[in-house]
């Protein structure tokens, strides 16, 4: 597994290894992507996640969602493992 960290959306959505077991994070914080996915897929609204985590801002819950789509886009082969 390599140590390098990952960026993107002007350092909005960070990949490092070290934090969270490498999955995408908030800024480095200890705050996951899927973490502020499940909550919005739960109905609550960007108000109410940046009232749960304060040291949220509005543009990191828009870079999450920017995050996704732009994995969304991908192409996807499924392979037959057994």
């Amino acid at each position: 597994m390599t140590s390098e960290i990952l960026s993107f959306f002007d350092g909005r959505i960070t990949i490092d290894p070290t934090i969270c077991n490498g999955k995408p994070t908030v800024r480095g914080k200890r705050i996951a992507v899927q973490t502020i996915l499940g909550f919005m897929s739960a109905g609550d609204s960007e108000q109410e996640i940046l009232e749960q985590y304060p040291s949220l801002e509005s543009d990191d819950i828009k870079a999450c969602l920017r995050f996704v789509a732009q994995l969304m886009d991908n192409r996807y082969e499924l392979a037959q493992v057994a």
